[in-house]
């Protein structure tokens, strides 16, 4: 059952399309992650569906409810949230679960209830000047949970994070997908391919790509060899181009990554191609096509 249906959705500013006629639904019960590089709007699309910002044109509809205010129905988490750094972190959810139209007793109740879910009960009374940024962002899904709504936006939750609190939060959205959608922007793939059920893959405003995880991978799988060598790599590089097998070729921090379209039979003509060569060999392992090879082969497109 779609819990959101957007349609022709387009945002310009001053003339510039940023968001350039995207269609795509959300289903109840589902992880979704918007991706894309820093630019290709997504976090101008995420303020539009979230209704800080009025859409140039296009429809977003929750199935179900034609109320306009859609308030109730969604929970947002900017990329940069802001706190009152003088309050505790019970005292910003009751003050958010007011302002929600909650009653003072619901509002206490719902904070404590989400400063448990988070793991943030033992922090409750301290001052949010002293949470770490880990810390600042579980409480910021917290008060994006508060009224309790259909769906979480979350814009960016873990890029201006350290490892630690980076896995903290991807930790809790694991746990959180299994009460509500989640749709929440990235441009680390690896975030998403990790919890994510279907991906929406942005560039230049556009929807270049979109599905489940498994599907994605099943239409457009391909193996990867990576091979490393003694010496200028550039110069191997050079000549396995000139090989059939050979589809696509990358350098990457010393090491040479072939797309091959047949594994077995381009592992038998590389292999005698650095034997016949005498290539000096370090190096020669197998891979599946990553979330990120295959964004960057649709964006190269």
């Amino acid at each position: 059952m779609a819990v959101m249906e957007v349609q022709q959705l387009k945002k310009s500013f001053k003339g510039k399309q940023v968001v350039k006629g995207i269609d795509f639904q959300l289903d109840t019960g589902k992880c979704v992650a918007l991706l894309g590089p820093n630019g290709a709007g997504k976090t101008t699309t995420l303020k539009v569906l979230s209704g800080l910002l009025k859409p140039t044109a296009g429809s977003i509809r929750f199935p179900g409810s034609e109320q306009y205010d859609i308030r109730s129905y969604i929970g947002y988490l900017p990329q940069y949230p802001v706190f009152h750094p003088w309050m505790s972190g019970k005292e910003f959810l009751v003050y958010v679960g007011r302002l929600a139209n909650l009653t003072k007793k619901e509002a206490e109740q719902r904070a404590l209830q989400l400063l448990e879910k988070v793991g943030m009960e033992e922090s409750a009374n301290h001052r949010i000047g002293k949470y770490s940024g880990g810390m600042k962002q579980r409480l910021g899904i917290a008060q994006a949970m508060i009224h309790k709504p259909q769906m979480l936006m979350l814009d960016e939750p873990v890029s201006s994070l350290d490892p630690i609190g980076r896995r903290e939060i991807l930790t809790l959205m694991e746990e959180l997908k299994e009460q509500t959608t989640i749709l929440f922007s990235t441009h680390i793939l690896g975030d998403a391919e990790e919890i994510c059920d279907d991906v929406l893959m942005m560039h230049d405003g556009e929807i270049v790509l979109s599905g489940s995880i498994a599907s994605l991978r099943a239409e457009h799988q391909s193996t990867k060899l990576e091979l490393a060598f003694q010496g200028n790599h550039a110069a191997y590089a050079e000549k396995l181009k000139q090989l059939a097998v050979v589809e696509q070729i990358q350098e990457q921090k010393g090491e040479i990554h072939l797309t091959v379209s047949n594994v077995e039979h381009a592992r038998k003509e590389i292999l005698s191609y650095v034997v016949a060569e005498n290539w000096p060999i370090e190096k020669l392992a197998f891979s599946k096509t990553t979330l990120e090879d295959l964004f960057m082969k649709v964006v190269k497109q």
